[in-house]
């Protein structure tokens, strides 16, 4: 590739980011990096009616969450700012305007309740809608007399009544429509701003972008599109529309799936390099094995040839079984890092904050063998803080044991444990795997019932890491408490 890559990400901020958007936003990412181009952002906000507070904030965070660093955009300007569509106006009113003075565009006056009305004559006929271009006839004299008695007009583009139109996509190859589909579509709203159709033209053209990565959805608009691009003179660039993205169920991607927003996974404890590794498989693979890369990986071997036709399906459960990769590959200081926050915030309230970071620190390679997620973690550990644990008595009784023999059990694990000159993993399995030999129980019967004695549970991480980790007086006091409650079961 000769020229310079320039790709963009242009969000809209009429909600927070999903995964669909933010796929798209990563693959020019990626397409970028990889080419050594140019990554812009740029802030489609002339929806004004539609933009949600804090939208554009969200966006960004969820790009830096994915270290989506980009080039140009907002907070980093360059030469071709500024980046929010709002902030560029007057550029699209001086291409609609020289599109009219053209004769490719022509302004429209008919009322919201003209447009109405003629929708619905056109559904009770079962015609495809679209504008009757009742306006597109209008005389100068017309407009101006229309103009005098204070309409306000937008600008419709005159769409070519015959011919096709037809373009090259990247991924979905050579794609064409008839012009007698199309409408004249509105390219300049009466309170002055600009459509989608107009402005993504002329920033694209201003912006100098080479490739327009977007969504599935904008195919049947790209005609519109390049027709703008004809009459205004400028050169298109190339166009990779990227497939949808579904769920389990094989139907579009939505919050009935679960979580759809960027920041809620952040939230649930996802690794951003997880969920980076994770999107970039959503439509694209290296191969048909390879599914754990690294950023450098997939950078260096990304292409849009790579990139599927067919639909990629959102799911969870790989999504889990890969962040599980991603946290046990971390370093323990780094894992410890990273969870810390989620054990302050969901551990219960009423354990001593801040935490003690050397016990979290032995206890942290125990969570981090079973953790798919972070929020998981106050989950798995909350054992070893709380002062006293609740849990129903019979969970002591091992399968195949009575209430007798694990009252025996745990009698006998006291006394030995007591004698025992040093509290280690070797030590507890030198003296409890005999013992339960002695006491004719299969070891995972002992420890299944020493197991909930010390920790509440009958699953949590090997057993002995645990006991050594609550220490010896914590693990005495707890199979003490036990001890009783099988005493008092008895009654």
């Amino acid at each position: 590739m000769t020229e310079t890559v320039r790709t963009r990400f242009a969000p809209s901020p009429t909600g927070f980011p999903h995964v669909g958007n933010i796929r798209t936003a990563l693959f020019a990412w990626l397409f970028a990096r990889h080419h050594k181009g140019s990554f812009v952002v740029r802030i489609e906000d002339t929806d004004v009616a539609r933009t949600v507070t804090g939208a554009v904030e969200a966006i960004l965070e969820g790009l830096r969450w994915l270290n989506l660093d980009w080039d140009e955009g907002p907070e980093t300007e360059g030469k071709y700012g500024p980046y929010f569509q709002s902030q560029r106006l007057a550029l699209y009113k001086e291409a609609a305007e020289r599109l009219v003075a053209q004769g490719n565009a022509y302004y429209c006056y008919c009322s919201p309740e003209r447009l109405e009305a003629m929708r619905a004559e056109q559904a009770r006929r079962k015609q495809p809608p679209g504008y009757d271009r009742m306006c597109r006839r209008l005389t100068a004299d017309e407009c101006a007399r229309k103009n005098s008695e204070g309409l306000t007009p937008v600008v419709r583009f005159k769409t070519p009544l015959e011919g096709k139109t037809a373009y090259h996509d990247v991924i979905w190859g050579d794609v064409s429509f008839e012009n007698n589909t199309i409408d004249d579509f509105v390219l300049l709203k009466s309170d002055g701003y600009p459509t989608y159709h107009l402005a993504n033209v002329v920033d694209d053209h201003a912006m100098e972008i080479t490739h327009v990565i977007r969504a599935e959805e904008w195919i049947s608009s790209t005609p519109r599109h390049l027709m703008l691009y004809r009459a205004l003179g400028y050169a298109p660039p190339q166009f990779a529309h990227l497939p949808m993205i579904l769920g389990p169920d094989r139907v579009k991607l939505s919050k009935r799936h679960g979580a759809v927003s960027l920041i809620e996974y952040r939230d649930q404890g996802y690794l951003p390099e997880a969920m980076f590794n994770f999107l970039t498989l959503l439509g694209w693979s290296l191969d048909d094995k390879t599914e754990i890369m690294t950023r450098e990986q997939i950078i260096q071997n990304f292409s849009l040839e790579r990139i599927s036709k067919t639909a990629a399906v959102f799911n969870l459960e790989k999504l889990n079984w890969m962040n599980g990769s991603y946290i046990r590959s971390l370093s323990a200081d780094e894992f410890m890092r990273r969870a810390m926050p989620f054990l302050e915030k969901g551990l219960p309230p009423e354990i001593k904050r801040p935490l003690d970071s050397d016990y979290v620190h032995r206890m942290m390679p125990l969570a981090q063998e079973r953790a798919r997620t972070l929020v998981e973690v106050p989950g798995l550990v909350d054992f070893f803080f709380v002062s006293e644990l609740q849990y129903e008595p019979v969970l002591l009784i091992d399968k195949k044991m009575t209430r007798e023999a694990s009252l025996q059990a745990l009698e006998a694990a006291h006394q030995k444990l007591s004698a025992l000159p040093s509290f280690e993993n070797d030590s507890l399995e030198g003296v409890l795997r005999p013992l339960a030999e002695e006491l004719g129980l299969k070891a995972g019967q002992l420890f299944g019932t020493l197991r909930v004695a010390v920790t509440g549970r009958t699953v949590a991480p090997p057993l002995f890491q645990t006991m050594v980790v609550i220490g010896r007086g914590l693990c005495m006091e707890r199979i003490g408490i036990a001890i009783e409650k099988l005493r008092r079961l008895a009654g």
